[in-house]
């Protein structure tokens, strides 16, 4: 949370400002939480402690206006055209920002006197949860406002309505969470923006829940009591009753209110187009928690990137809305396997389709972001390319529709998303491409944006305006010819406007009839008269108000259009939604084809079996760099089984257990989220909670180690995992000392055996519980295949049945650049530990081995020749046959085992 608060000048200062300084103290006052962006001219301009805040976030030059109690006004200004960079940055701070625009006429207020100051007033608050600019926006990135109301359902138990809402799209979702689903909530919505109730923002727990978020907290007042927030709810939608959006409970309607009340204040009379709330439905999705999602890098890397999350990995769509749409899917995988299988038959029927699929894509391509154009033009916030980007994403919307709608073999979930995208009448789009030129301005009030004969009054208006030396130059013509003179001009000055001037001798002919009814003397010069006309006159007026008449009149069509454009909300709506659908599924299909993926089968029964599975992201990285993954399977469960097996996983560190780990929970997301998966085969039952524990980092600011950290994380799996989940565990018990650690990996162990029976990966270095097979029938051993090459240890990224006999950890600490003398030191200390352990006391070790700083380095050893080495360098492999060669390796292998050449 940001506290962009930034005080004012007190009241009672009013009266030692000037009237300008009294009115933004007087509007600072009414929003005290926000930076206040205050017009003047072409520039907004901050004040006070906000001109300081503003200041330091943007690194703009502070300076001073004006004196307030004897002391400078600290200022600082942006201009106005560009406004939406600097906005930009301050919300990417977590600020927030009051937009306060002139809201008269300044000729208007001076005509109150010369010191009246213009009528201001704020038009927008500027959240991180309620921007609407594509400026502002990620493009692939929903931008939910999140509002948590609470409601009591018993003496010790509470229940967390949730609500998000995105007025950039018009989507809006309820929800209801106990408090410990509560963080998970959170996590799956990924919203920008947090509200909350003054009791929730009291509750210290609670808050530090919401901290550690890291996401904009905005605490509000007192939740509405039920009839109030259900009074809000149907004022907004304009409904009689709330029965319509189904059973929607107290928590949820409360949250749904807040929401609402919050949108309503930010925007200040303008009405986002949200869509009728929808009810998330528990269970119907895969629960993954807040430290699973991060652990797996799912939206973001550990360090906070998108790249090298596996979003990033997998999002080959082409359209902003398929992209927001693939991370809602990634965010909650499907646990309904009809659906699931309803979602891969879409993805199944492009892979089989690559014409029709490069097509399909093409055509998306040239698509905009429909749904947020639409939503700035509901709010009044939308220009010509809002117009534009609608026109440009119907239309391929309605050749999409012709292209998919009819197809014999399309499986349904296509065949629907086909007919919604062909919903809005083909005449809107007619209308548009008729009505908006080829080049648009970016803001509506720049003009220009009407194409020519589109409106003929705006035509002539702009002859007027932008032709009137041609116009000008006609009538000169014409006016020669009556006057019998070429000598004729019609010239311009601020004093009479335009007039026509002759030599004298002609002006004094042009003063008798026939020439007095057209001709009306102005002026006498030395040498020269001066002369007007009625129609000169009337041309004048006309030019001097051309450019306002024609900027009002292309207003006019703007808003006609844009009424044409709402009026077919729902059918816009409708076919944003379908593109959506339509690309993530022939993205997916783009990315099976690509990375040669399969398609999972995932029933309701408990089996999780993958043969060849892959890490998505690691593949991705070594295929850039030309190397190949090894894929390995895993087997948790077979079909008839109703628990899971745990497999225990040993091996050194750098051998790949934690990647394996990953990737088949990775596997498992991918799988239930509706697309093909990195393996040779996979059949998954499905997930209903999945658990991570993958490493761990200290949490100073709760007084946290790391070691803490990962206990409560591991209390959460045990408390909460079922026979049904998965769970994926990586060196529990290393934080603290040896005996500690192995036995709470131990017990832990027992209890997911035992009370969980969840399909359970575990790796560890504590070799001691690989013996826990002779005594727990669903516990198997796998290990990290490696070899050890002359002291060097080889990582064959193969995972096989059995337990390791070893870590290699000093192989590892040598890879890594330890000094020589330190892994040689470490190689005698290990050998005198591990005799130890048979024959004497640590103790023993610690008074007679040699001190480290007294131990000489040996001197380096040269390189033993062997009869393998010299094989190898006598080989030369651009001189040997391919039978040569295969003998050759033969009888390296036969070295290598040691065996001898006949």
């Amino acid at each position: 949370m940001s506290n962009s608060v930034a005080k004012a000048a007190p009241r009672d200062a009013d009266t030692r400002v000037t009237p300008m300084m009294a009115q933004y103290v007087e509007i600072k006052a009414a929003n005290p939480d926000c930076l206040l962006f205050y017009r003047m001219g072409d520039f907004y301009e901050l004040f006070f402690a906000d001109a300081e805040i503003a200041s330091r976030a943007l690194g703009i030059v502070l300076t001073k206006r004006g004196k307030h109690l004897g002391d400078d006004i600290p200022m600082c200004g942006v201009p106005v055209e560009r406004a939406d960079d600097y906005l930009q940055r301050l919300i990417g701070l977590g600020h927030r920002v009051a937009v306060c625009e002139q809201t008269e006429d300044p000729a208007e207020a001076r005509k109150r006197g010369n010191k009246s100051v213009v009528q201001r007033g704020v038009v927008r608050l500027v959240t991180p949860g309620t921007i609407t600019e594509d400026r502002l926006l990620e493009p692939g990135r929903a931008n939910a406002l999140l509002a948590i109301a609470r409601v009591r359902v018993s003496e010790a138990e509470w229940s967390y309505g949730i609500a998000a809402a995105d007025i950039s799209t018009g989507a809006f979702t309820l929800s209801e969470a106990g408090e410990s689903a509560l963080a998970a909530e959170i996590a799956r919505i990924e919203p920008s923006e947090i509200i909350v109730g003054e009791a929730i923002w009291s509750d210290d727990r609670l808050r530090r829940m919401l901290e550690e978020t890291r996401i904009a907290i905005a605490p509000v007042g007192r939740d509405a009591p039920d009839g109030s927030a259900e009074r809000r709810l149907m004022d907004y939608f304009a409904v009689a009753t709330l029965d319509g959006f189904g059973a929607l409970s107290r928590a949820e309607t409360a949250a749904a209110a807040a929401a609402i009340v919050y949108i309503e204040r930010t925007q200040i009379g303008a009405k986002p187009p949200l869509g009728f709330p929808v009810r998330f439905r528990r269970g119907a999705t895969m629960e993954i928690d807040a430290a699973t999602r991060a652990n797996l890098e799912l939206t973001r890397t550990l360090s906070g990137h998108r790249d090298g999350s596996l979003i990033a990995c997998i999002d080959m769509s082409v359209t902003p809305a398929g992209g927001r749409l693939l991370a809602e899917r990634l965010a909650g995988p499907l646990t309904d396997p009809a659906e699931i299988a309803a979602r891969a038959d879409a993805v199944a029927f492009f892979l089989g389709e690559p014409e029709l699929r490069a097509q399909t894509r093409a055509k998306l391509k040239a698509a905009p972001d429909i749904a947020r154009s639409f939503s700035r033009l509901a709010l009044g916030r939308g220009g010509p390319r809002d117009l534009a980007a609608l026109r440009d994403g119907l239309r391929a919307a309605r050749e999409v529709s012709q292209s998919l709608a009819h197809l014999p073999d399309a499986p349904s979930h296509v065949v629907a998303a086909a007919r919604d995208a062909g919903l809005v009448p083909p005449t809107l789009v007619d209308l548009l491409t008729q009505a908006l030129a080829d080049e648009l301005p970016l803001n509506r009030r720049d003009g220009g944006f009407v194409r020519k004969e589109f409106e003929p009054a705006l035509d002539e208006t702009r002859a007027l305006r932008d032709e009137s030396r041609r116009v000008i130059a006609g009538l000169q013509t014409r006016y020669s010819e009556i006057a019998g003179t070429r000598q004729l001009r019609i010239k311009h000055n601020n004093f009479l406007g335009f007039f026509i001037e002759v030599q004298q001798a002609q002006g004094e002919k042009m003063l008798r009839p026939p020439f007095d009814t057209e001709f009306i003397h102005r002026q006498t010069m030395a040498d020269a008269m001066r002369f007007s006309t009625r129609e000169l006159g009337e041309l004048e007026s006309k030019i001097a108000s051309a450019a306002d008449r024609a900027l009002a009149l292309e207003l006019e069509v703007f808003d006609r259009l844009a009424a044409g454009v709402l009026a077919q909300g729902e059918a816009i709506k409708a076919a944003s939604a379908a593109l959506a659908c339509i690309d993530v599924a022939a993205a997916l299909a783009e990315l099976a084809a690509a990375r040669d993926w399969t398609r999972p089968m995932v029933d309701a029964s408990h089996v999780f079996s993958i043969e060849g599975g892959r890490h998505p992201v690691v593949e991705a990285s070594l295929k850039q760099r030309g190397e190949a993954f090894v894929g390995n399977d895993c087997l948790l469960a077979q079909a008839t089984d109703q628990a899971g097996l745990i497999a225990v996983v040993t091996g050194p560190n750098m051998a790949g257990k934690s990647t394996y780990l990953r990737q088949n929970a990775l596997i498992a997301i991918l799988a239930q989220m509706g697309s093909f998966v990195p393996a040779a085969e996979a059949r998954i039952g499905v997930v209903d909670r999945l658990f991570s524990r993958v490493g761990a980092a200290d949490d100073l600011a709760r007084g946290r180690s790391t070691f803490m950290v990962e206990m409560v994380e591991t209390a959460a799996i045990l408390n909460q995992a079922g026979d049904r989940s998965l769970v994926i565990l990586d060196e529990i018990g290393r934080g603290t000392a040896t005996f500690d650690g192995l036995s709470i990996a131990w017990a832990t162990i027992e209890s997911l055996h035992e009370r969980n029976r969840s399909r359970t990966l575990f790796a560890t270095h504590f070799h001691e519980l690989t013996q826990l097979t002779k005594k727990l029938p669903r516990l198997v051993n796998l290990t990290m295949r490696v070899t050890d090459w002359n002291g060097q240890v080889v990582f064959l990224h193969e995972v096989v049945k059995g337990a390791a006999d070893r870590s290699y950890g000093i192989q590892v600490a040598r890879l890594a650049g330890l000094p020589q003398d330190v892994v040689d030191r470490a190689q005698t200390i290990l050998a005198e530990l591990e005799a130890g352990e048979r024959r004497a006391p640590v103790q023993r070790m610690i008074d007679d081995l040699p001190l480290f700083a007294v131990a000489a380095a040996p001197p380096p050893a040269p390189p033993k020749a062997d009869a393998l080495r010299q094989a190898l360098d006598a080989l030369s492999p651009d001189e040997l046959s391919p039978r040569a060669a295969l003998d050759a390796l033969y009888a390296i292998k036969r070295l290598r085992s040691g065996e001898t050449e006949r």
